[in-house]
């Protein structure tokens, strides 16, 4: 009695196990009966050397180690043909242990008696024991042809260099080989795999190996169970033809025998097993290439979407800035109102769509390089002048000019406003000036009282005196002609011209009558010396009929000029004054029966005394022109009166629409202000999970989008304001600039935060971060952002990396240390270190990334451990659009051993990993 067994080192511990191989005996119709189907490896002490094999499991064995050994054998130019005696004088053994190992053996005797023989099996058995194997079989019995000895020798081979390196989840080699069976062919019909006999006779576990591995090679839905000898005969012949696997075990020997011998069985499966795994590391290595190809063709198209936003929205601002910054107008108060409507337009219509994809670029931006970060490629550069921070410079221009042209607008219609007022009130003051100084240089200039009689002469003196008082009344409205020609040339009026030229005219004309007056009167005093019969009557009359004249064309200008007020106070100011000016009606009633009567006394004394009543000589005022003003007079008030009230009507609309705007800005003003409050807080403060998170932000958008329809209310009621050229409004403390950018801020900024948050979430799935590492690393940030700022200052770093575990001294080393990894996560030397550069730095040290020397390492895989790779080998491994998008990228091979259509994978992998612009 006597046993063999071996014993081999793990290479991934170096501990040692011990497996042991019962040769079971070979009496009886077999090896004995194992306890469980696995036993196969349980040691057993010895075995029957001299019992009998049956003959069927003989046959079986003999055939299966046979082909087996020739399977490696040919590969040296070589085969056996009779297993016990092919391996007598052990030259063969020699050789198929080289073949199978890869290895150089010491020598053989070339010899042919019987101690060369011994000589060459015991360097043979030498080397398989070199292996960690424990043999318990003598060279003797291999030399004498013992049939069942060199049966079993042929098996611990297979075993230590066929079935033993096959590991499935850390399984023993038996038990790894029948779980890769049962996971193969799990998904086929009829096939069950729980051993390595009578699992397998049916020949459908064969098929389904096939199948799943070369679908293309045979039809699987076409076999059947009742014919399990058609069914192993397709499966050896397909195996043979097309997978280089001889024929190992006999189609008629496996229907026929009740239980198929197990390691023969193993023996045909495990050659399975190795021509499919090349396949199996093949795909890895397809599907690695892939994976890195497909995420930076991604890349290069999110590029490729980012320079053209860009370029269209600088573009774009650069077509609008001229608009804003233009200060060209026709002057006119219409023109002006229709450039204010094109702005509106411009803010409603034109803006929206731009500012949405500036936020898009920002978003896109960051996405971009958080994607890059996490799968180790270069930060993206844009093309000079498209950077996010020259976007927002141009942007923060353009507002800056929305801002300029909207105030330059208004102040241009104010302006516009008041010249059109000043230059009608300007036309009507000329007006009655020119019509009260008509004729009056003539009348100055006159002789007449040269040859008046003495009371004619008198006459004339008062009438002169009546005319210097008239031109002191008038001394007002000069004054005021020429102010309001001052404030016309001061606010620019277009017609400023001809302004000019009229209240020069009027100047003149002035110290012309200025001159005379004083000439005249000077004349007449001399005159007086003479003249000494003074009619009183006449002369009362036109004391009193000029100043009233006066009085009346004042009233009249009164009632009849032109307001121009913003508020319900200064209408209320003219009310007051209009019934001020009401209450002196009366006396001026008095006053006006006081001259009628006095020339009504003047006409009864001529008739008293039956005198013609001749023309007043001291003024020209008729009774009839003061009555007509008078008239006039009374019929305007009651006009002004309907004016006023219609302005105060107008006024009160003003101040409604005023309060309407107010009270719905007051509601959307502190609306906004909390959602700014409300997203500042889920900013500093993550409260569950990251989707938790987003789907609260996403929630918070949702409302905002929804609260649209007040912004748009109050865009309409802006309008109505500006329509009514209302421009203060004391009753709020928001315009609509100052919501329209509270409006813009918020939805740019919640916007950007749902990025964030889902960058954050690809990086807990790219880098395969913990939701729970994750809040760690946002709570340690927050803890130390004590300014919620976002950001830490290198002292608040370095606290930061302490408290989540680094170890950094106090002391000359530690500060090396942490300034290695200051100049790592702040490389622009900011000084600071952003919430993203954290996260970005932390999820770096605690995941593992992709690398050149993977990808390199997948090409390699691919080509067969060659240098380079074929377009054959891309276009049968790769999808066709990955293939044609590496052979455009990879040079051409140009070592020696170059073959034509090779290409350099090495130099393509790193520059895959070292430029963005691939």
């Amino acid at each position: 009695m006597s046993a063999y067994y071996y014993q081999e080192t793990n290479g991934h511990n170096g501990m040692a196990y011990q497996q042991q191989q019962q040769q079971q005996s070979y009496g009886g119709g077999g090896y004995p009966q194992q306890n469980s189907v696995d036993d196969y490896m349980v040691p057993e002490e010895e075995w029957e050397r001299e019992a009998v094999l049956d003959p069927a499991w003989e046959r079986q064995q003999k055939k299966t180690f046979t082909a087996w050994c020739n399977s490696h054998l040919r590969k040296v130019g070589t085969a056996i043909e009779n297993i016990d005696e092919d391996f007598q004088n052990g030259l063969k053994l020699m050789l198929l242990l080289e073949v199978i190992s890869n290895e150089q053996l010491v020598k053989p005797d070339r010899g042919r008696m019987r101690f060369h023989k011994i000589a060459n099996v015991n360097k043979a058995l030498d080397f398989i024991m070199s292996k960690g194997v424990k043999l318990m079989v003598g060279a003797e019995e291999i030399v004498d042809g013992n049939l069942k000895m060199t049966l079993g020798m042929i098996w611990t081979i297979i075993l230590r260099f066929a079935i033993q390196d096959i590991s499935v989840e850390e399984m023993s080699a038996k038990e790894g080989l029948l779980l890769w069976c049962q996971r193969k062919t799990a998904p086929y019909k009829n096939v069950n795999v729980q051993n390595f006999h009578t699992s397998f006779k049916d020949g459908l576990a064969f098929c389904a190996l096939i199948h799943r591995h070369r679908p293309d090679l045979l039809d699987y839905n076409k076999l059947t169970k009742d014919d399990p000898l058609t069914n192993l005969n397709l499966a050896f012949d397909i195996a043979e033809k097309h997978l280089d696997i001889p024929k190992m075990l006999d189609a008629e020997d496996m229907v026929n025998t009740v239980r198929p011998d197990e390691k023969s069985v193993m023996t045909y499966v495990s050659a399975y097993y190795h021509a499919f795994a090349g396949v199996y590391k093949a795909e890895q290595a397809a599907s690695r290439i892939c994976k890195v190809l497909s995420i930076n063709q991604e890349n290069e198209q999110m590029m490729a979407e980012y320079e053209r936003l860009a370029s269209d929205l600088l573009e774009w601002i650069k077509q609008k800035r001229p608009w804003l910054e233009n200060r060209a107008t026709d002057n006119t108060l219409s023109g002006t109102q229709a450039k204010l409507g094109d702005f509106r337009d411009y803010c409603r219509s034109q803006k929206p769509p731009k500012l949405s994809q500036k936020a898009k670029l920002e978003i896109d931006f960051n996405t971009l390089q958080t994607r890059l970060r996490l799968s180790n490629r270069p930060a993206f550069t844009p093309t000079e002048g498209k950077l996010i921070a020259n976007i927002v410079d141009a942007w923060k221009g353009l507002e800056l000019a929305e801002k300029g042209f909207e105030d330059w607008l208004l102040r241009e219609l104010r302006r516009l406003e008041r010249l059109d007022h000043l230059a009608k009130k300007f036309q009507h003051k000329c007006d009655i000036h020119e019509e009260w100084s008509q004729g009056k240089t003539d009348l100055l200039q006159s002789s007449d009282f040269k040859k008046c009689s003495l009371n004619d002469l008198r006459a004339l003196s008062r009438k002169h005196l009546a005319f210097e008082s008239d031109l002191a009344a008038h001394q007002d409205r000069v004054e005021q002609i020429a102010a309001i020609a001052q404030e016309l040339n001061v606010l620019g009026y277009d017609q400023i011209t001809s302004v000019n030229q009229r209240c020069q005219k009027i100047c003149n004309e002035w110290d012309v009558l200025g001159d005379l007056t004083h000439k005249r009167r000077v004349a007449l005093t001399e005159a007086e010396r003479i003249v000494e019969r003074i009619d009183s009557l006449f002369l009362e009359y036109a004391k009193k009929a000029a100043p009233y004249l006066n009085w009346l064309d004042g009233a009249r200008e009164d009632l009849v000029d032109m307001f121009f007020i913003h508020t319900l106070d200064e209408i209320c100011g003219l009310m007051e004054a209009h019934n001020q000016f009401k209450a002196t009606l009366g006396e001026a009633g008095a006053e006006y029966k006081n001259i009628i009567r006095l020339v009504n006394d003047a006409r009864q004394t001529c008739l008293d005394h039956g005198l013609e009543l001749t023309p007043n000589p001291y003024t020209n005022i008729q009774p009839d022109e003061i009555t007509t003003k008078w008239n006039e007079v009374q019929t305007l008030v009651p006009q002004r009166d309907q004016d006023l009230q219609t302005e105060y009507l107008k006024q009160q609309q003003n101040e409604r629409f005023r309060l309407q705007f107010a009270q719905k800005a007051n509601v959307v003003g502190p609306w906004i202000e909390r959602q700014h409050e409300h997203l500042q807080q889920l900013t500093i403060q993550v409260v569950g999970t990251l989707e938790q998170h987003q789907k609260k932000l996403e929630t918070m958008e949702t409302n905002v989008v929804q609260y649209r329809p007040h912004i748009d209310e109050l865009e309409k009621y802006n309008q109505q304001i500006q329509e009514c050229m209302i421009f203060e409004n004391r009753h709020t403390p928001y315009t609509m600039e100052v919501i329209r950018v509270a409006w813009e801020q918020l939805n740019t900024q919640l916007t950007r935060q749902i990025a964030e948050i889902k960058n954050q979430i690809y990086t807990l799935e790219k880098k395969g971060i913990s939701e729970e590492q994750m809040n760690d690393f946002r709570a340690a940030f927050a803890h130390f952002d004590k300014s919620r700022s976002r950001r830490l200052d290198p002292k608040e770093f370095r606290s930061c990396l302490i408290a989540c575990g680094y170890n950094i001294r106090e002391d000359r080393q530690g500060d090396v240390d942490f300034q290695r990894i200051m100049a790592n996560v702040d490389p622009t030397q900011t000084g600071f270190v952003t919430f993203e550069l954290f996260l970005d730095f932390m999820t770096r040290e605690c995941s593992e990334e992709d690398s050149v020397d993977q990808l390199t390492l997948a090409f390699k895989t691919l080509s067969g451990d060659k240098p380079y790779i074929t377009a054959e080998i891309l276009q049968r491994e790769l999808p066709p659009d990955q293939a044609e998008w590496c052979m455009r990228r990879m040079k051409s091979y140009a070592g020696v051993d170059s073959v034509a259509g090779a290409y350099d994978y090495k130099t393509f992998s790193s520059a895959l990993y070292g430029e963005s612009d691939l």
